[in-house]
């Protein structure tokens, strides 16, 4: 294992490295691109006032002569075939065709065409910038050249640069952190023979310092460790106690997760399996059991969605999209939904049917559909849901929740034990409560054991 300056020096080194490239490929990149967008622009100005040359200048040749001796840059003049007209560096009759160049066909769909890349005539990396002109009835490409030089050597300088004052920084800090590290280890090493002391209940321990505020803090709160060591023994009896519940509960999620999972997955592996062995089987029973395996497939997907939405509301990562919306009109749709599967239970819709609220309409549907269903399973007898503009209440008159329950009935995974229906996955109140505020609403439970339940959203 190594020791504390040891990685410290390890750390800087690294750091030192990597501070360097990043700002040795940052530095090139933005020089090199610089340079060349200069470059394309000067040319391009370059361009435009040889354009108005070949106006007054018929004899090319002598105007590609002059841009090299005076602006010493290399002008080739195009015609609309890819002839060479003009050139000042090189016999234009043993030059090939330019239709296809690159620069050239760029220029013909766009205001100018550009393009680096190595001159065999002049053995040197030039960038190329042409543009197309029309005189006459006549379409000439005017391309300005100029070798890209120099950028290496300014890198390279600026680099030496940027090393030097890194190195001179990484010095200097290394120096004051090496004296730092020396002291602490002093103060660290008075710390762990401490701790030895506490591991053989050495309760006449004292450790001090003042080397720094941190320090003199900590060996003060080492002082009082012995106290509260003797304190936790009492409460180790207490916490394992907890502990054992926690897991129990922990086993109880899982084994409501697994049996809710279990069922469909059951049924899809039962009837795909007599589908696959039977090839013969009546074509109504083939259906029947294929709708089987639809129906519990998307209940897997609800089950998954809901564990989803779930981590998402706990985690605050669940985003509103709010806009005004009917709350009637909602809940009509959510409890139509919901009878698909509860043919034979009764809602009745109370109250003005004139409300709008801005509101996520697929999470609020949600926490609707979540408390209608509860209300279903905790009742047999009709659900009324009234409406109005501070509260929307869902009331049954089922077998109640007990004041314990009450207090727990939003967490997560929490479940009435008691109720016949305790395969559930205990999520639907969580998410109901952790949906409204979101919402910045106030969801209020009421219930009474034996007469009922009411369930508010205060708006």
């Amino acid at each position: 294992m190594l020791k504390f300056h040891q990685i410290v020096l390890r750390k800087f080194l690294a750091l030192f490295l990597a501070l360097f490239l990043i700002i040795g490929a940052i530095v090139y990149y933005w020089i090199y691109e610089f340079y060349v967008d200069s470059n394309k622009e000067a040319l391009l100005q370059n361009i435009e006032l040889i354009s108005f040359e070949i106006n007054k200048n018929q004899n090319l040749d002598a105007l590609a002569k002059k841009i090299k001796n005076k602006l010493h840059l290399r002008l080739t003049i195009i015609d609309a075939d890819g002839n060479i007209l003009a050139e000042s560096h090189k016999d234009k009759s043993k030059m090939d065709n330019h239709r296809y160049r690159e620069e050239i066909m760029q220029s013909d769909t766009e205001e100018f065409g550009y393009k680096i890349r190595h001159s065999k005539t002049l053995n040197k990396d030039l960038l190329y910038v042409a543009k197309k002109y029309v005189y006459a009835n006549t379409t000439l490409y005017i391309r300005l050249s100029r070798e890209i030089k120099g950028i290496q050597d300014e890198i390279f300088n600026l680099g030496i640069k940027i090393f030097l004052v890194l190195v001179l920084f990484f010095i200097a800090i290394f120096t004051i952190t090496y004296k730092i590290n020396t002291q602490i280890q002093y103060e660290t090493g008075k710390i762990v023979a401490f701790l030895k002391s506490l591991t053989k209940k050495k309760k006449s321990t004292y450790i001090n310092s003042t080397y720094s505020q941190e320090f003199a803090l900590i060996t003060n709160l080492l002082t009082k460790v012995s106290q509260i060591i003797v304190k936790k023994e009492k409460q180790k009896s207490k916490y394992t106690q907890r502990l054992q519940e926690s897991n129990k509960q922990k086993d109880d999620i899982i084994s409501a997760i697994s049996h809710e999972f279990k069922n469909p997955i059951a049924v899809v592996n039962g009837y795909s399996q007599t589908l696959l062995d039977d090839e013969d089987i009546n074509p109504n029973i083939r259906k029947k059991f294929l709708t089987k395996i639809h129906k519990n497939g998307e209940k897997l997907s609800e089950l998954i969605d809901t564990l989803r939405l779930s981590m998402k509301l706990d985690s605050e990562g669940q985003s509103l999209n709010t806009y005004a919306t009917n709350l009637y009109s909602l809940v009509n749709e959510s409890v139509s939904n919901l009878q698909i599967n509860y043919p034979n239970r009764e809602v009745i819709i109370e109250g003005d049917k004139n409300i709008d609220i801005d509101i996520d309409k697929t999470l609020f549907g949600i926490v609707i559909t979540n408390l209608v269903e509860n209300a279903f399973k905790y009742s047999e007898d009709e659900v009324h849901i009234r409406l109005s503009k501070t509260k929307l209440e869902v009331i049954d008159t089922g077998i109640g929740i007990s004041k314990d329950d009450l207090i727990n009935i939003t967490e997560k995974f929490y479940r009435v034990h008691k109720n016949s229906w305790n395969n559930s996955l205990g999520l639907g109140l969580f998410l109901v409560n952790k949906i409204v505020n979101l919402h910045n609403l106030k969801l209020e439970i009421s219930s009474v054991i034996n007469e009922g339940s009411n369930f508010k959203i205060i708006f």
